[in-house]
Order: C-alpha cells, then sequence, then structure tokens
C-alpha cells in the first residue's frame, strides 16, 4: 500500500482537516482500483459512484483516468459536479444521472462497473439492505463495494466528550444510533451492521477500517497550528484504521467488499 503523501489521501497544506478525513478511504480505495486494473489488464475502469453529489471524490478518482459516473438526487449538487470536474480537466470522464439507490437499475446499466462507491449514503434510504443489493447489482463479475457509512460508537464517544451524557446514552442504546431529535443523521451503523449488508448481498468481506478515529476528536486549532501535527495525526489515523479496537468509536466505518 503506498503512503499517504503520495495519493490524493494525503494532507493538504491548505485543507488539512478535510484531508485527514478522507486520507484512510482513499488509502484503501486506491489501492483496491490499482489491483482490479491490474487484473483486468485495463488501465481505465468504469467506477459508479452513488450519492457522489458536488465530486468529492469522483473527481479525484477521474483525475486517476477512470470513467466515473454519479448518481445523486440533487441538480443543485450535480451542476457544483459539472463545473468541479470542468476545473480539474476531467470532463470527458465525469458524468452525473439524476436518481437515487432506491431507483438506481433504472438510471445506470446493471452488471457494467468496475468499482461502486456508496458512501454516506445509507444513513438515509428507508431500506439498507435493498440499498446495498441494488448497488451490487451494478458490480460486473470481480467487481468491489466501497460502503462509508456512520459509525454508531463515534456518536456516542463524541456526545459523551462534549459532555451530553444523555445523548450519548440514547445513542448507544437506540435501534438506529440516534442521539434524540436534533439528530441529523436518521441511522448509524457498526462494523458487524455493514459486513452483514454485504454478505446478505452476495459479497465477501476484503476489508473493514475505521475512519476519523481522531480527527473530529482532535482541537482543530492544535492540527492547523503546530508544526507538523496534521501528518503525524494522519500517520495516527492510518494506523488505528486496521485495528478492530478502534472501529467501535471511529465516526465512520468503511468496508471493502468484492463479488467474487
Amino acid at each position: 500500500m503506498s503512503r499517504a503523501g503520495s495519493r490524493p489521501g494525503g494532507v493538504d497544506p491548505i485543507r488539512p482537516r478535510a484531508s485527514l478525513r478522507t486520507a484512510v478511504v482513499w488509502e484503501v480505495l486506491q489501492g483496491a482500483l490499482e489491483r482490479r486494473a491490474k487484473s483486468s489488464d485495463r488501465p481505465a475502469l468504469d467506477v459508479l459512484d452513488t450519492g457522489g453529489g458536488t465530486g468529492n471524490f469522483a473527481v479525484p478518482v477521474a483525475r486517476l483516468g477512470h470513467r466515473v459516473t454519479v448518481v445523486d438526487p440533487s441538480p443543485d449538487a450535480l451542476f457544483a459536479l459539472e463545473r468541479r470536474a470542468a476545473e480539474a480537466g476531467v470532463t470527458d470522464r465525469v458524468t452525473g444521472v439524476q436518481g437515487d439507490v432506491h431507483g438506481l437499475l433504472g438510471v445506470i446499466r446493471p452488471g457494467g462497473y468496475d468499482m461502486v462507491l456508496c458512501h454516506g449514503v445509507l444513513e438515509y434510504v428507508d431500506d439498507p439492505a435493498e440499498g446495498v443489493r441494488n448497488v451490487v447489482e451494478a458490480l460486473r463479475p470481480a467487481g468491489s463495494l466501497s460502503l462509508l457509512a456512520a459509525g454508531r460508537g463515534g456518536a456516542v464517544l463524541a456526545r459523551a466528550l462534549a459532555g451530553h451524557f444523555g445523548e450519548a446514552q440514547q445513542a448507544l442504546l437506540d435501534p438506529d444510533g440516534r442521539y434524540g431529535a436534533a439528530d441529523s443523521l436518521p441511522r448509524r451503523f457498526t462494523a458487524d451492521d455493514l459486513t452483514r449488508l454485504v454478505t446478505d448481498a452476495g459479497l465477501r468481506t476484503a476489508s473493514v477500517h475505521g475512519v476519523r478515529v481522531f480527527a473530529d476528536l482532535v482541537p482543530g486549532v492544535l492540527v492547523d497550528t503546530e508544526p507538523g501535527a496534521a501528518e503525524a495525526l494522519l500517520r495516527l489515523e492510518l494506523a488505528a484504521a486496521e485495528d478492530p479496537g478502534f472501529h467501535s468509536v471511529a465516526t465512520q466505518l468503511h468496508v471493502l467488499a468484492e463479488r467474487d
């Protein structure tokens, strides 16, 4: 696995906090793309980004030379995606389609993608199992699914450290991991929840990583102003991400699953 500094997941000196929040996912995602391109003997892959919005992942993936289709329900997000792709010089490799996971198979070609990104989607759908089944139907044989969702334990820890102990207990006990009526997320997951969803959909779990284990807890002023702090925190995040002991307190959980 390449070191983060040589990839888009590395710390951007201008936006260190944003880079820290995506570094682990990029490290896993790009490794999977490299392996798939090599095994298929096709340097340019077809990637589907469901709920991809303005292209936070889609545009960098296109910059690697792959063709990316973004499906998102928001016309405004798709417009911003088009502008962002143009600024990055990858307009010819990024296609925006209006739609959602529920009706996904009606707007894309089933079985036509080497990798599907499903990031920040399952928290909002009515039926997460149906959502995973739909994205799996989009995969080619031996294709991969990159699944990123909010972690239940991370919310419990964050509310407790903020002094909201009642909300922390509510998130711990609530079936959907919500801390109360003011919670903006309809649903959170454990690592077991996500691996069960991909297994039930017929995929094999290749890896599970905790994302933003520390990044959301460390004071921003420390990361932004202390020399070397951002790089050191990035190394810590990458080291902790693979340790199952930290999955239960991660803000997000990332599962890479493969179709045999």
